[in-house]
Parts: structure tokens; C-alpha cells; sequence
């Protein structure tokens, strides 16, 4: 057994202090209760629990196996020896397990992960089925969130008069969205039968699909007021129909940039505004950062394909009942319960492959 390097270990007893500490401050609550604090100090808890769970348990198995070291060279009854040397050889195959673990555990994690996001998706080529598949992909991507217990909130919808949307934006807010989601950026391309075909016929259309990152308030995003075009226009409802008499919805267009962002969802227009004015900082940002990676080289954005909306990442074949993910070259059965937001193992196999290759590029000599 390799065991853990020494640098592993200290950064791993830094960990279990830190744990401890949170332990000891969670525990004390007396005196005036500091809810902002409260709050942060449950989430660092939580992302540390794992890590400690499994370093405790790879440290007792240590423990163990030095007792049983310690026993099989002291005693002379033979039987004892035997027992403990079995013991000892189970006891090794489960601190390799857990060192494994901690290996894959102490890869840095996405800055990004606990982050609610926006999730923007657009019909694009196939016409009327394109718009429809991409109403199918958002409401997966709703059922998927709500059954991680997230919440969805509607910012604005674009419908198509034959059913689907041409665009729709919604935000997704709870335990982690974008590390469940940021797999999902790209074209998204459906070949089956649309429910017009009289003649049977298999057609392939495309929707793309755009993962946000919301921005914290202490990123600095520079936005110059001069810079913007807003409109203001009336929500509207299905089919059509105006949701209010006042033009309380806002559309904003970012002109260096060309990016445009709307909000009809919010009673007022400031609600509006504010909503679009976030979601169009988590667009240059998210621009910004695609910048820097690019021009770095960045691992990350080998693992799962760069997220560029112009790069096919996914095939949903209705007539053979298959999903294929490209970049990890998986095929998936059973599209109906996908389509209704069962992608929870599609997920764990991009989070898989994603670990792996980090692990890989971690050993990679320099």
C-alpha cells in the first residue's frame, strides 16, 4: 500500500482542525445568533464532511493494522496470528479503497459548483420540431432540478405558435446547481419522428443550451450605463396574450458586447431590471472567464467539451430509444424517463470522467 503522500496528510490534518472548529462554533450558539454566519459556517461544514468522514475512517483502518502488526509479532498463539493477519489483509484492501477516495476528494473543486445559475435554451435549426425539442430539454431540466429539491424561476419565454419555445431563460437556485448542470452547455441535436410528419419520415433538429454561473456581488463586472440599450415592452402569455396592461418587462441589449438579456416574469419593471441586469453579469462573466481559459489552455475546459454553443455534445435518437453523450462516448436507454428529467446517471458519468481526467492532470509532470 502506497499510502498518502505527506503533503496530502498535512492538507487533510488542516482539514479535520478546520472541521473540528466549525464543530466546537456550531455547538456554541449562546449569546447574539448571526444568521449570515450561521449559514456560512453549515456550508463549509458541508463541504468538508466527506473528506474528514473517509480520512477518519482510512486513519483507523491504519490504526488497526498496526495492532495487528503489533499482535501477530508478540503472540505465540498461532490461531491468534492467523485471525489477525486476516484481519490485516481486509483492513489493507479497505485503506486502499478509502485512499482512493481521498485521492479523487482532494482534487480541487469547481469554484463555481455551489452557485445557483440561469439555464437558457434556444430552438435552432429544424424549424417548428426544433422549437418543441426545446421546450422538451427545458422542462427535463426543470423535472431534473426539482427532484434535487432546487427551485425554478421563470425569467423570460419566447413560445412558438406551433407549441416549444424559441427561447426560454429560467434560473435554477438550491444544493450545487451549476455542478449538476454545467455538463449541459452546447447543441443539444434530436432525431425522431415529429408528431407533423404524415409521412413517417425521421428528422433531425437542434436547440442550444446555455449554463450561467449567477455572479457574486464582490466579482467586479464592469458595466457602463452608456453602454446599454433597454426596452421596455409588455409581458405577454400564452398565445399571446399580454399578462398586464404596463410595460413592466424589460429587455436590455449590452452594445459592445451585442449580448441581450430579458426579464417579463417580476410584477414591476425595477424587479425586472434587476433580474436582467443579473442575468447579463453572469454572461459577461462567464464570457470573461471563457477568455481566460482559452487563452491559458485551461484542463477544465477538456473535460467535458469547451461548452461553446456551437459544439454538438449530445444526441437524443428517438426511433433506437438511445441518448449518446459525445464527449464521454456513452449511449443511454430509455429517452422517455430522460425526457421527464431522469439524467441524474448522465450526470454522474460526466462528474465521473471529469474527476478522472483532473486526477490524471494533477499526476502529469509539469
Amino acid at each position: 500500500m502506497a499510502g498518502l503522500s505527506g503533503s496530502v496528510a498535512a492538507r487533510l490534518d488542516t482539514m479535520v482542525r478546520r472541521f473540528n472548529e466549525i464543530e466546537a462554533s456550531l455547538a456554541n450558539t449562546g449569546g447574539a445568533f448571526d444568521q449570515a454566519r450561521f449559514t456560512a459556517l453549515v456550508k463549509e461544514r458541508a463541504s468538508l464532511e466527506e473528506t474528514v468522514r473517509a480520512y477518519s475512517e482510512y486513519r483507523k483502518a491504519l490504526d488497526e493494522i498496526d495492532a495487528n502488526d503489533e499482535l501477530i509479532a508478540q503472540t505465540d498463539d498461532a490461531e491468534m496470528r492467523e485471525l489477525a493477519r486476516e484481519e490485516s489483509s481486509a483492513l489493507r484492501e479497505r485503506a486502499e479503497a478509502l485512499e482512493a477516495e481521498l485521492q479523487l476528494l482532494m482534487i480541487p473543486k469547481d469554484p463555481n459548483d455551489d452557485k445557483d445559475i440561469f439555464i437558457e435554451v434556444r430552438a435552432g435549426a429544424g424549424g417548428d420540431e426544433a422549437a418543441i425539442f426545446a421546450g422538451d430539454l427545458a422542462r427535463m431540466y426543470m423535472r431534473f432540478a426539482e427532484s434535487k429539491g432546487m427551485k425554478v424561476e421563470l425569467v423570460s419565454e419566447s413560445e412558438s405558435d406551433a407549441g416549444g419555445y424559441k427561447e426560454i431563460v429560467f434560473g435554477v437556485r438550491g444544493d450545487q446547481p451549476y455542478r449538476y448542470f454545467k455538463y449541459e452547455s452546447g447543441v443539444h441535436r434530436v432525431q425522431r419522428v415529429p408528431a407533423t410528419e404524415a409521412q413517417g419520415r425521421i428528422h433531425t433538429s437542434t436547440a442550444t443550451v446555455a449554463v450561467l454561473p449567477q455572479v457574486d456581488d464582490d466579482v467586479e463586472i464592469e458595466i457602463k450605463s452608456t453602454d446599454l440599450q433597454v426596452d421596455t415592452y409588455k409581458a405577454s402569455g400564452a398565445g399571446g396574450q399580454h399578462v398586464n396592461k404596463t410595460e413592466s418587462a424589460i429587455r436590455i441589449t449590452h452594445v459592445p458586447s451585442g449580448i441581450i438579456v430579458a426579464s417579463q416574469q417580476e410584477r414591476s419593471q425595477m424587479q425586472n431590471r434587476e433580474k436582467a441586469m443579473t442575468m447579463l453579469r453572469s454572461m459577461l462573466y462567464e464570457r470573461q472567464q471563457r477568455e481566460k481559459e482559452e487563452a491559458m489552455g485551461s484542463l477544465r475546459r477538456s473535460q467535458v467539451g469547451s461548452g461553446d454553443r456551437s459544439e454538438k455534445i449530445r444526441t437524443y435518437n428517438y426511433p433506437q430509444d438511445r441518448v449518446t453523450d459525445h464527449r464521454i462516448n456513452q449511449n443511454f436507454g430509455k429517452i422517455p424517463a430522460i425526457m421527464n428529467g431522469d439524467i441524474g446517471h448522465i450526470v454522474d458519468e460526466l462528474l465521473k470522467d471529469e474527476r478522472a481526467k483532473l486526477l490524471a492532470g494533477e499526476a502529469a509532470p509539469a
